[in-house]
Formats: structure tokens, C-alpha cells, sequence
């Protein structure tokens, strides 16, 4: 199976797994606004990326590796991402008014309907994980890594960062500081997961973490470049926020070119650590980090 429909069908394997795993966690959704509100943002689609390298480390790793408990671990950080955008939406952080060409939670839903359905979902990400089948400490090791990535010494410390950082410049070491925890931290997570249900080694945990940090960083740079170079049309939300904001980006610190080439290393650097530790078998992780550096939407 070629790149791009190995891809595809991890993509198609996590919208299927979503359903599922979200009735088990919350209340019937004709009884509860917070719970439409939460299917509301969850199940619109996306590239599902976090997922997808969820399934994808842990296939790598073992081919036999506990892919019942990688799929609840991939609806779980699915969940804790889009509880995530729901906040990122709201009036007291980023104020936009459309997420993947629809109207943001808090447009459809209201403020205070938006921000507990991120809040239930949040929560419910747990839950999630601990219904996995795999062994109890195991399930423990999921629930540690993802309460790492997502609090305090992670994408929310990196978010309260962001919004400092509106009201001044930030040098380069506080722009990666910023990213590395608001973006990066949830897709080594999501990496770390694969990585534990597949049985990986510390040596293999390592490689991978080191391609995660690389990737989640790129990922930053190229929203930053398209929210100069792109359109509202092409993105499915607001382009040209972050300039609105005043926040430095990439773009404003480096240049266009020069986040480009930046960029296009860090693919580089994660994509010979994983060939070094894993040969052949990371194909699929590899084309993904070229993809994500060619992406336009």
C-alpha cells in the first residue's frame, strides 16, 4: 500500500473508531447541549493527524502490537485536541469565528456551552484511554503521558506563553519554547502512546520523540507561513489573526524563506534519526513528515 493510502485508511480508521468511543464516555446527546456541543467539534473531521501517528507508531513498532489499545488511546488524544480548539476559539483567547469552514463551538453553541463541552471532553479523554483492555499499568503510562502533554508542563503551559507573549516580542528561544509545548508536546504524545502500545523499546522511544519534537515544530512553521500565504477558503479559518494579534511567528521573526529552510532541516534531522533506528519500517512516518512540510491547508 502506497503513502497516501496507507494515510488515508489510518484517517478513515480513526473517524470510524471516534463514534464509538465517544457514546461510551458521554451522556446520550439529545439530552445534553454540552454533549451535541462536544460531537459538534469532535466529529468535523480534520486531518486527524494525532490519531493517525497514534495507530501508525504503534503498527511500525510491532505488527502484532495491542492495536485495540492504540485506537482508544488515538480517540483519547483526538478528544484532548479538540478540546484544545474549542478553547483556542473562544472570545478570551484567539476570538475566531470559524473552525474547518464552520462556525467555531462557541458561534454554534454559545461561550459557555463551548467551554464545558472542552472541559467534558478533556475529561472524557481518560476515561477513554482507561477502557483500552490493556494492562493497568500500561493504561497508567497513557494516562501519564497525556496529562503531561496537555497541562500545565505542557500545551496548556505553552498556550498561557502564546498569550503572554501577545503583548510583546518574544526572541527565538521563546518562540520555540511557546510551540514546543502548545503544539509539539501533543504529538510527541500521540507518538509516545503508539509507542506504548506497540511495546517499544526506551532506545525506539527515544528516536521517535526526537522525530515528534522535530515534526511538531514544523508543524508550527507552516501554519505560520500559510497564515500569510494562503486563504480563509483554502484553510477553512481566519487567515492573518496572528499579524491582527501582534504575535511574533515564525514569519515575523525569521523571514518566509528562512522559516521555509528551517522547516525543510528539521524534517531532514527527524527523518535520519528514525531511518537510522527503525530502516525501512518508518516509511510511512517519513513520507508523513515530508507531507506535512509540502502541506497547503
Amino acid at each position: 500500500m502506497n503513502y497516501s493510502d496507507l494515510l488515508h485508511s489510518y484517517q478513515a480508521r480513526v473517524e470510524q473508531l471516534l463514534p464509538g468511543s465517544f457514546q461510551e464516555v458521554f451522556p446520550d446527546t439529545e439530552k445534553s447541549d454540552v454533549a451535541r456541543a462536544a460531537a459538534y467539534s469532535l466529529m468535523d473531521g480534520g486531518k486527524r493527524v494525532r490519531g493517525v501517528l497514534v495507530l501508525a507508531v504503534c503498527r511500525m513498532i510491532h505488527p502484532d502490537g495491542n492495536i485495540a489499545a492504540a485506537e482508544h488511546y488515538a480517540a483519547a488524544i483526538e478528544m484532548v485536541h479538540a478540546y484544545s480548539l474549542i478553547h483556542d476559539d473562544l472570545p478570551c483567547m484567539d476570538n475566531d469565528d470559524l473552525r474547518r469552514g464552520k462556525p467555531s463551538c462557541h458561534k454554534a453553541f454559545g461561550e459557555a456551552t463551548a467551554l464545558l463541552a472542552g472541559d467534558a471532553l478533556l475529561t472524557a479523554a481518560f476515561d477513554a484511554v482507561t477502557r483500552s483492555g490493556n494492562s493497568p499499568k500500561t493504561d497508567a503510562e497513557a494516562v501519564q503521558l497525556l496529562a503531561h502533554a496537555a497541562g500545565p508542563c505542557g500545551m496548556v503551559y505553552g498556550q498561557e506563553l502564546d498569550l503572554a507573549a501577545e503583548q510583546h516580542q518574544v526572541d527565538e528561544a521563546g518562540l520555540l519554547l511557546i510551540h514546543d509545548n502548545k503544539t509539539g508536546q501533543l504529538i510527541r504524545a500521540a507518538v509516545a502512546l503508539g509507542a506504548v502500545a506497540g511495546g517499544a523499546t526506551k532506545q525506539e522511544q527515544d528516536a521517535l520523540a526526537l522525530w515528534a519534537t522535530n515534526i511538531g515544530l514544523v508543524f508550527q512553521i507552516i501554519d505560520d507561513i500559510l497564515d500569510v500565504t494562503s486563504t480563509a477558503a483554502e484553510l477553512g479559518k481566519p487567515i492573518g489573526s496572528d499579524g491582527e494579534n501582534h504575535k511574533t511567528t515564525f514569519i515575523t521573526l525569521k523571514g518566509l524563506t528562512a522559516a521555509k529552510v528551517q522547516a525543510t532541516e528539521l524534517t531532514r534531522q527527524a527523518c535520519s534519526a528514525l531511518r537510522q533506528q527503525f530502516g525501512e519500517r518508518c516509511g510511512f512516518l517519513t513520507d508523513f513528515a515530508e507531507d506535512l512540510l509540502q502541506r497547503t491547508k
